[in-house]
């Protein structure tokens, strides 16, 4: 059984973020507040409803660049129910991420 915990506030500040540049309506998107850490929170990864196997696509990407000044590519997905799956964290060297983002870090990608 996976281990859960509550959601960060500062997860949920990126969560919000990135659905309101997408432009979509944030009540139509809840968020749970028990989540799951991938990798035991090294990259920052987490599963919003912890089904991985209903992967139905990406919504968004964005970009950060960690303390290191290595990139980290952020990316918010949804299931076949049309609900939050995922707010994955991918470091590219794959080491720890050193400080999580802020709103104001993150670079939209094209």
């Amino acid at each position: 059984m996976n281990q859960t915990r509550k959601i960060r506030q500062n997860e949920k500040d990126l969560i919000v973020f990135l659905l309101e540049k997408l432009n979509f309506n944030i009540a139509d998107y809840p968020i749970n507040e028990e989540i799951f850490e991938y990798e035991g929170g090294k990259m920052g990864s987490i599963s919003l409803n912890n089904n991985p196997d209903a992967y139905a696509g990406d919504l968004i990407q964005v970009e950060y660049i960690d303390t290191d000044d290595t990139p980290v590519i952020i990316t918010l997905t949804h299931d076949t129910e049309g609900q939050l799956l995922d707010l994955d964290f991918w470091k590219t060297d794959f080491s720890k991420l050193l400080k999580y983002p802020t709103i104001n870090e993150i670079m939209l990608r094209n």
